[in-house]
């Protein structure tokens, strides 16, 4: 409760009109098994959730608009990632082939999520996009609605190079996997240029 507070705090400080939702609530409201939360620690740093295969609502950010790029609202989509994911065990966790099927939630709930996210964010119905993890869970991204958002544009959109392109330098030990992380969820647009892969 502690962590969701905070949260909401970090938020509010920064603008942001945020709803806190019941941690560990599923779309419908329901009661999923709970998310592990660790609030954003100072400005600019993403939160670790713990959630495989679940969506997770952490926050709900009420006005979203998208960037050029396109690139999320940062208020309403920071990105965050799983903490069970770090640089010693790459090898067993993102690394691993097959690693994302033991993560993704279920179209059921992604479904539930777009719903959300699309409406947050201003999406018109018949818009093509795809609901996207800002930090890919190829790089150990959650499933919180602090790293969804609706992608706009062609599919395969764009963003899904940079994601296997991080992915291939992290595992072939090119780039750490926070700065991976990081860049993605700065900007995606600039992350390879800014970890010299360009």
């Amino acid at each position: 409760m502690f962590g969701i507070l905070l949260a909401a705090l970090v938020l509010a400080a920064t603008g942001c009109k945020a709803v806190i939702n019941n941690q560990g609530a599923g779309a419908s409201g329901t009661p999923t098994a709970a998310a592990s939360v660790t609030p954003q620690p100072r400005s600019g740093a993403m939160a670790a959730i713990h959630d495989p295969k679940q969506v997770t609502y952490s926050i709900t950010e009420t006005t979203c608009h998208a960037l050029q790029g396109p690139r999320p609202d940062a208020a309403c989509t920071p990105g965050s990632y799983d903490p069970a994911v770090n640089q010693a065990d790459i090898s067993t966790t993102i690394c691993h082939s097959g690693y994302t099927a033991t993560v993704r939630p279920s179209t059921e709930q992604t479904d539930a999520a777009k719903k959300k996210l699309y409406t947050a964010y201003g999406l018109t119905p018949g818009t093509v996009s795809e609901l996207d993890h800002l930090v890919p869970l190829e790089l150990g991204g959650s499933n919180d609605v602090t790293n969804l958002w609706p992608e706009a544009g062609s599919l395969p959109n764009p963003k899904d190079k940079v994601e296997n392109d991080l992915k291939d330098a992290v595992c072939s030990g090119k780039v750490p996997l926070d700065a991976a992380r990081q860049a993605i969820a700065s900007d995606w647009t600039t992350a390879e240029h800014v970890l010299g892969l360009s």
